[in-house]
């Protein structure tokens, strides 16, 4: 008998890797207001990563929050790290999934902008959440 997947260790290198590992966060949601893509992650209502497919010359993408001051940190270090597309480039980045971040940095990545997300919500919210 196969044992389930815990997307906690499992590399993120496609899309459907990046959308389980989003779904793993308390509350998360998916949502898809801008048409069939980018798959839109959110907790209580607000958007904390946009997951774009690959096509055929690109890899998987997603965009998430980022303090300003490491939104530039990261951006300087990796060149997989790009200004949020269609996005304010100061609280957000896109990373391309191309294998270049170690996978632990981009877990961090995507766990700091759930967490960045959920401190702003109000506390009966939040608090919410950790009942979940």
């Amino acid at each position: 008998m196969s044992q389930p997947i815990d997307h906690n260790l499992k590399k993120l290198e496609s899309y459907e890797d990046l959308q389980q590992y989003c779904m793993t966060f308390a509350g998360a949601m998916e949502d898809y207001p801008f048409g069939p893509t980018p798959l839109v992650m959110k907790v209580a209502g607000k958007m904390f990563a946009l997951i774009s497919p690959a096509d055929t010359d690109s890899h998987p993408s997603i965009s998430i929050k980022c303090d300003p001051f490491i939104n530039e940190l990261l951006r300087a270090q990796y060149a997989a790290v790009k200004p949020g597309y269609h996005l304010n480039k100061k609280h957000w980045i896109t990373v391309e999934v191309d294998g270049s971040i170690p996978n632990d940095e981009l877990k961090d990545m995507i766990r700091s902008s759930y967490q960045l997300v959920v401190n702003k919500l109000p506390k009966a919210q939040r608090e919410a959440l950790l009942q979940s």
